[in-house]
């Protein structure tokens, strides 16, 4: 009967996490759906924007901004995007082994620092050995461009100051509910994109100049690539966290039908044995 009694609370406390990971695929569920519009919309305006800085910077000279002009130098920063919270799968561990696999094989000889954003990323890297430069946490409750502004001035600084070399920006890019990449992308120096071949490049007058448009507009792109690398982020954990919920929800339920299984067995058990013992004590006093 102890055994039966074991069930009984097994179930109840599996039943109770059953409900929890239910709720909170249901507001994963929600939060994506925000966050999924918000990446729709800046995605426009970001390729847009890039569309303009490639025709404006193919027609400027190569020293025209200190963010177009390539070193040699041996050290390189990494704005590392991860989230806040568990319970998301492998949402966290691939954006950090994808940063780390791209470390080794590509910037092994270099001087690593890195930006950390998000709790997990922190607790990750403050147990290795590269230089934390900044960190920034609890910020995806609700993502706002003045966080982009702020990891990208301070990225721009050490690039403008010689402190680092080059600057990448790592993230989760959002694909769909299901589906989501991590990928390390290049920030700064920003690359010079050539046409392709057979495209016309169209000559335009500007007002003011060609240099005078990419100071103003360089650093802008540079804040509105984070920004939108916070969004897609974002939205990737959403629909990451969504996931696990539910696989963790029906994981529950099968678990809830094994025990409930076994509980009956055992209560069947029970009881036969019981009978049993009432038929040979009867037969007994016979």
């Amino acid at each position: 009967m102890a055994k039966t009694q074991d069930l009984k609370r097994r179930i109840r406390s599996v039943r109770n996490t059953m409900q929890l990971t239910k709720a909170m695929k249901m507001v994963s569920a929600a939060k994506l759906r925000r966050a999924q519009e918000r990446i729709m919309n800046a995605r426009p305006y970001a390729h847009q924007t890039l569309a303009v800085l490639r025709s404006v910077a193919l027609r400027a000279e190569e020293d025209a901004h200190p963010l177009l002009q390539a070193r040699v130098g041996k050290k390189a920063h990494i704005i590392l995007i991860a989230g806040d919270k568990g319970l998301c799968g492998a949402f966290n561990s691939h954006i950090i082994r994808t940063a780390e696999e791209y470390v080794r094989e590509n910037l092994e000889s270099h001087e690593i620092s890195i930006t950390t954003v998000g709790k997990k990323s922190l607790q990750y890297f403050e147990r290795r050995d590269w230089e934390i430069k900044q960190s920034l946490v609890d910020i995806f409750r609700n993502v706002q461009f003045s966080h982009a502004e702020e990891i990208a001035t301070a990225a721009i600084e050490r690039f403008l100051s010689g402190e680092v070399d080059s600057v990448y920006v790592a993230y989760n890019e959002f694909k769909s509910a299901i589906q989501a990449s991590p990928i390390v992308h290049p920030l700064l120096p920003i690359q010079r994109i050539e046409p392709a071949e057979g495209d016309i490049a169209e000559d335009y007058i500007y007002e003011p100049s060609a240099d005078a448009l990419l100071k103003a507009l360089l650093p802008h792109y540079v804040r509105h690539l984070i920004f939108q690398a916070l969004l897609e982020s974002a939205g990737a954990e959403h629909a990451a966290r969504m996931t696990a919920m539910d696989s963790a929800t029906n994981n529950a339920s099968e678990l809830i039908d094994s025990l409930t299984l076994t509980m009956n067995r055992v209560r069947q058990a029970s009881i036969t044995t019981e009978i049993i013992e009432v038929v040979s004590g009867a037969e007994a006093l016979s």
